[in-house]
């Protein structure tokens, strides 16, 4: 009888964050980076593009015009998924069919006035520039009584949806909680209600004494591929110190942020030499003037991205209907990215 291990053998593992399950499948792929890699088509963009919307000087929708800005430029999305006035209301027509009304703000941050930038390709001063606007927007909201959720977000690369290639991220903010933050929330709170510290404090400790799985570390902040990663390349940033929020930050802090955020997409752009595409963003704790001090500052990366730059991972069939699977384990993905330069590919 063969032993069983988590390196060879299929298993399920536990989010705790979220209390969800996933199923891992090693032993589908045993060379995982076998068979050809390809580079998708060159993405080389210039400074300025008359047609785009979020340029300087260029108009938007509804004959509005963006100001001539230099660096960071924030508004309010033109075609908000949430409305800041919309009726309060519900629908109650027994178990089966409720609805009720929602409001919120939805924000579109520009990073840069370069249209040809990424964060991986910014200078860190630029980036913390970007954190600073995140910081005073997630204060900005948080005011508003009728906010009690702020989620910022950051879509990079068109496989992910990505309107737009000019570098911007969202803030959408609502009146309720939504379904992941309220799920991590739950759990941080059963957990520290038994333990007295923060789960993502605990995990963080143990994942630093095993290195298997961490990419990055600085003074205030750790990458690193969770344990139950979902996505081929899914990673997590985590404070070092348990802050409630983004705001909480020192200005050491938000330098460290800024840094390892850089280094983090770094990584990711020379693993198959591409704008890599994911989505991003930041879990902290409600808006609602409650104390929380079990929740723990952290931020989530989606990438699609699994052989290639041109080969997407797609949750379909059994994912979409029964528990989501990988092939490659979080440690393969692990070793793969921490290996890779921190330097960009392009810069060599």
């Amino acid at each position: 009888m063969s032993k069983f291990n988590i390196e060879n053998y299929p298993h399920k593992r536990l989010n705790p964050l979220t209390g969800d399950w996933i199923l891992v499948s090693p032993h589908r792929a045993k060379r995982p980076w076998q068979g050809q890699v390809e580079k998708a088509v060159s993405d080389e963009r210039q400074g300025y593009d008359p047609s785009c919307y979020l340029c300087p000087g260029n108009e938007r929708a509804g004959g509005k015009f963006n100001p001539e800005y230099k660096g960071t430029f924030v508004f309010t999305n033109d075609f908000s998924a949430l409305l800041n006035d919309s009726p309060e209301g519900m629908v109650d027509e027994g178990n089966l069919f409720q609805a009720k009304s929602e409001t919120g703000i939805c924000k579109v941050i520009c990073f840069s006035e370069d249209h040809s930038m990424t964060i991986p390709e910014m200078d860190v001063e630029d980036i913390r520039k970007v954190i600073d606007v995140w910081c005073d927007e997630f204060a900005e909201m948080g005011k508003n009584e009728k906010i009690n959720y702020v989620q910022i977000f950051e879509n990079k690369g068109a496989i992910m949806g990505c309107s737009n290639p000019h570098p911007h991220g969202q803030i959408w903010s609502s009146s309720s909680v939504p379904a992941e933050p309220a799920k991590e929330s739950r759990t941080q709170k059963e957990y520290y209600e038994k333990h007295g510290t923060t789960l993502l404090g605990d995990y963080l400790k143990a994942e630093l004494v095993k290195k298997d799985r961490i990419l990055v570390e600085n003074d205030h902040f750790v990458a690193l591929v969770p344990y139950w990663a979902v996505w081929p390349f899914e990673t997590m940033i985590i404070s070092q110190r348990a802050v409630q929020n983004i705001t909480l930050l020192t200005d050491a802090e938000r330098n460290s942020l800024a840094g390892i955020y850089k280094k983090l997409t770094i990584k990711y752009d020379n693993l198959f030499e591409v704008s890599f595409a994911y989505s991003a963003g930041p879990h902290q704790a409600p808006t609602d003037g409650k104390d929380y001090p079990e929740w723990h500052f952290h931020m989530h990366f989606y990438p699609p991205l699994l052989r290639s730059a041109s080969v997407k991972k797609f949750m379909v069939g059994y994912e979409m209907l029964a528990s989501p699977q990988r092939d490659i384990t979080a440690e393969q993905a692990a070793k793969r990215l921490r290996d890779l330069s921190d330097v960009h590919y392009k810069s060599k």
